[in-house]
């Protein structure tokens, strides 16, 4: 399995906000983007807030499409070559092409594990997943990549309820979103449906990644 192993904080700082790629670190004073705002590099320093300023005003269109498709694949931990395999299945599909790119990336297995508050950050997600702590339908899974449906059901393996994290996971307290149905007592989700787009971030711009793959 194919991952990206660029150092996520310059991934926030690169795109001028926090993307929390690093979970719970990413609200505390050690977090990276609050000791450096500004870009990473040789001239990141010296450019410093104005460079952020200019993906505002001075961007190209093509600059402003490209950073909107970077910064969803770094949000969902997606490389490239699968993003476009993404865009060109949403593009299939009846219905907006940008929500159904977002709704294939929501309804990944390391997003809805994620989601389901099993886990931190998506990056701790795939993990779980990979380690295969995790049973799809009651069949154990290790690909994070695996999109799920409705009525899709996620349960912690029997063998990994004894581990000491996910013993103290009924002390999670971010909640579930309104699509997936979460038993925190049995270590349980469900997949009840696809999300809107209310429910998906706000801050992605589905419309500029669309703009970017049909120039191509």
């Amino acid at each position: 399995m194919s991952k990206s192993l660029s150092p996520v904080c310059k991934l926030c700082r690169r795109e001028g906000e926090k993307l929390y790629l690093k979970g719970e670190r990413c609200f505390t004073p050690k977090c990276a983007f609050e000791r450096r705002n500004f870009a990473p590099g040789q001239h990141g320093r010296t450019a410093g807030r104005s460079s952020n300023a200019s993906r505002t005003g001075r961007e190209s269109d093509f600059a402003r499409q490209l950073r909107a498709k970077q910064k969803a694949r770094r949000i969902y931990g997606v490389l490239e070559r699968q993003f476009r395999r993404y865009y060109e299945t949403a593009r299939g599909r009846h219905g907006l092409t940008g929500l159904n790119l977002l709704q294939i990336l929501e309804s990944r297995l390391d997003n809805v594990i994620f989601r389901l508050g099993f886990a931190s950050s998506r990056a701790q997600a795939r993990l779980l997943v990979t380690h295969g702590h995790f049973t799809v339908n009651g069949r154990r899974t290790d690909v994070p990549s695996m999109l799920l449906k409705e009525g899709d059901q996620i349960t912690v393996r029997d063998g990994s309820r004894r581990l000491v994290y996910f013993k103290n996971l009924e002390a999670e307290s971010r909640n579930a979103p309104s699509w997936l149905n979460r038993d925190l007592k049995n270590l349980a989700g469900a997949v009840t449906r696809l999300p809107e787009r209310a429910e998906i971030d706000g801050s992605l711009n589905e419309q500029l990644i669309v703009e970017y793959y049909s120039r191509r």
